[in-house]
């Protein structure tokens, strides 16, 4: 599978610029004693999540990536899509756990599941095609 087929969903790259511009902003203090350098890595760790969090998807399933770590959640396991009174997009697993898609709005679901390779509900697809012979 290319990486063509994957549909990645971010946050927005100025959480980078905050997180340079914070530890910018922090370096004076954090050099000024021993005890003040665990400060750095605070802006260190938002720049580090900024870049790796995030969803991807593809016609295998899902991907959540967080911080450290991430979790690959085939469509097959997937019950609902919806989204959370935020306007994030939520995942209802066959088990009954939810999990919050990270950088997926509600606005972006109908992509997301046209990543999975299934048609919409309600979309020219789906709908009944009237005969071509005119039965």
């Amino acid at each position: 599978m290319g990486t063509t087929d994957t549909l990645r969903f971010r946050h927005n790259q100025a959480i980078w610029v905050a997180a340079v511009l914070a530890f910018l902003g922090a370096l004076p203090l954090a050099t000024s004693r021993w005890f003040l350098l665990p400060l750095l890595l605070v802006p260190v760790a938002v720049g580090v999540w900024a870049w790796r969090a995030g969803t991807d998807a593809d016609p295998a399933g899902v991907r959540v990536r967080a911080l450290l770590g991430q979790r690959r959640i085939a469509w097959s396991e997937i019950v609902e899509l919806a989204s959370d009174p935020r306007g994030q997009a939520v995942v209802r697993l066959r088990d009954g756990r939810t999990t919050t898609l990270p950088a997926v709005r509600a606005a972006d679901l109908p992509d997301l599941v046209a990543a999975s390779g299934q048609p919409l509900a309600g979309t020219a697809e789906t709908r009944e095609r009237p005969d071509p012979a005119g039965q």
